[in-house]
């Protein structure tokens, strides 16, 4: 018995082929530099959700609109890739987990020296 859900290992081997996928295979010269952060896959497994972390926050509309644009293509090289009997309809989002991260680490920062020049 694996000690993951299906879906978790699903969502682990996708970010890894959508990743592999994006880096080598969709060629647009507005692309920049995207990671990609999470897959969610919904409990049927029939939609899995993208979510990708821009370098430039202001590219980060265009960068969802291109993977959104090539996403038939993303999904027709998962489906040569991963041996599923049916491979989910992707969904690109923009994951703000990295700038709320930011944030928390921003304040915490001012707590500490607050902290240290109030003393």
């Amino acid at each position: 018995m694996h000690p993951y859900k299906r879906s978790q290992r699903l969502s682990i081997l996708l970010r890894e082929e959508i990743a592999g996928i994006i880096m080598r295979r969709v060629k647009d010269p507005r692309l920049g530099f995207v990671t990609v952060t999470d897959v969610e896959l919904s409990q049927d497994l029939k939609i899995a959700r993208v979510f990708v972390s821009v370098l430039k926050a202001e590219d980060r509309d265009i960068t969802l609109e291109i993977l959104n644009s090539a996403k038939g293509l993303i999904r027709s090289e998962v489906s040569k890739r991963v041996r599923v009997k049916f491979i989910p309809t992707i969904e690109f989002r923009a994951d703000a987990s990295v700038e709320r991260g930011d944030k928390i680490d921003r304040l915490l920062k001012e707590i500490k020296k607050e902290g240290v020049s109030g003393e």
